[in-house]
């Protein structure tokens, strides 16, 4: 791949992974019955926006995640109080629009001060109207504007905190499975794509040839045959080629293929890997494959996600015993970095990666941590056993602090990232 496809399909799988999130949440969110005030990828400024029905699309800068926000899960940001001054706008008997500011600029609305307002259940507001009491009904869909911004009222039987157990439950949850579904997909996709090994193979195969690296540039190409390695035959022995290559930085070193059948000899100087301290010519290879039957397919599907899953909790085990480095973590920039590196392998592997990013953003958000969707979950599960919901302002707040310590988290690996990257 060329630089600029590069860039296009690593942007590409953070969205399409993203957005799949998001999108679960969405969904179960308007099957119950929830209003959704927002659905954004990303965090920070405003990018791109775009209202749809009830909903407002939007790109925001910081390409770290996304949210869906739905009404009743944190305190409204516009309320009108007893007493102040509005306008309201009234069409077919029932007010379809409350102005908070700007009053005077108004036409064709009705003017007064608030005598009594209920947006949640009674729907309906009172106006002192040039000394008279009047009493005006509120539409479920009514908008309240102020500072040029258009902001839906939400009925209590449009709440987040209004429905029942099971279909909150099911509008978190479902975010992480979408992640789940995908990953079952790409992971399918993948096994069509690369195939499987054939019985019995007797030499590796090029799977891959990063651009730019000593590889590409020496001439070798994805499917030459290797036969031999710096003058050993290698066999189907691929730990062995690792090693000997990893051990030749900055020396060179021969690599003999077949190609159509005709033995061909390239020499290369492997690179010195910054981190992994070894020699890399940037190849990829394994045994020769064939193509996939269904029932391979699906069994190779799950038995993949079953593996993966396993190294992902591997992992997570080792951040809770310590045994790590700050220098093993990596945020959003080194997870570009590494999809930008996987991309230029080919289709066939970034396919394999963007599986392994959504099933590992789907058990993430599963985790019980603050802010989380798994948090989250389990807050409900305590409601659900305990018959009562555990006091909003005290959930907030958890996942308040939640969100500040993964944000703190991020910025820690992000900057160690781009130190990584300037010290090269």
């Amino acid at each position: 791949m060329g630089t600029l496809q590069v860039i296009f399909m690593t942007v590409l799988v953070f969205f399409v992974i993203v957005t799949i999130h998001e999108w679960g949440h969405y969904f179960f969110a308007k099957r119950a019955g929830i209003l959704v005030r927002e659905f954004a990828i990303g965090f920070g400024p405003k990018l791109f926006s775009i209202k749809r029905g009830e909903t407002r699309f939007t790109l925001r800068l910081v390409p770290a995640g996304g949210f869906v926000r739905m009404a009743g899960e944190d305190p409204e940001l516009v309320e009108i109080q007893e007493g102040q001054t509005i306008a309201i706008r009234v069409k077919n008997g029932k007010t379809t629009r409350l102005y908070l500011d700007k009053l005077d600029e108004r036409s064709g609305v009705i003017r007064g001060e608030v005598e009594a307002i209920d947006l949640e259940r009674g729907l309906f507001v009172q106006l002192l109207v040039e000394g008279e009491s009047e009493r005006y009904e509120v539409h479920p869909q009514a908008l309240m504007i102020a500072k040029g911004r258009e902001t839906q009222i939400a009925p209590v039987d449009r709440q987040f905190g209004s429905k029942t157990v099971g279909q909150r439950a099911l509008a978190i949850a479902a975010g992480p499975f979408m992640n789940f579904i995908l990953a079952i997909v790409l992971f399918a996709a993948y096994i069509q794509m690369a195939g499987v090994p054939v019985d019995n193979p007797r030499h590796l195969i090029v799977n891959s040839v990063v651009e730019g690296m000593p590889a590409e540039q020496a001439g070798l190409q994805k499917g030459d045959t290797i036969q031999k390695v710096a003058g050993e035959d290698i066999g189907v022995d691929f730990n062995r080629m690792i090693e000997m290559i990893g051990a030749s930085a900055g020396k060179p070193l021969d690599i003999v293929v077949e190609r159509g059948g005709e033995t061909l000899s390239f020499r290369m100087t492997p690179k010195l890997d910054a981190e992994t301290k070894t020699g890399k010519v940037g190849v990829t290879a394994g045994t020769p494959r064939r193509s996939a039957t269904i029932a391979e397919t699906f069994t190779g599907t799950f038995t993949l996600m079953k593996d993966m899953t396993v190294s992902i909790f591997q992992g997570f085990g080792k951040l809770i015993t310590g045994d790590f480095k700050l220098d093993d973590l990596g945020g959003p920039v080194r997870t570009a970095e590494v999809t930008g590196q996987i991309a230029r392998q080919g289709l066939t592997q970034l396919t394999s990666w963007a599986a392994l990013l959504s099933l590992y953003l789907g058990i993430f958000n599963l985790l019980p941590i603050p802010a989380l969707d798994g948090s989250r979950l389990v807050f409900i599960g305590i409601e659900a056993l305990r018959g009562r919901p555990i006091d909003p302002a005290r959930e907030s707040m958890v996942h308040v602090i939640g969100f500040m310590m993964l944000m703190l988290l991020m910025l820690a690996v992000t900057y160690n990232d781009i130190l990584r990257l300037v010290k090269g």
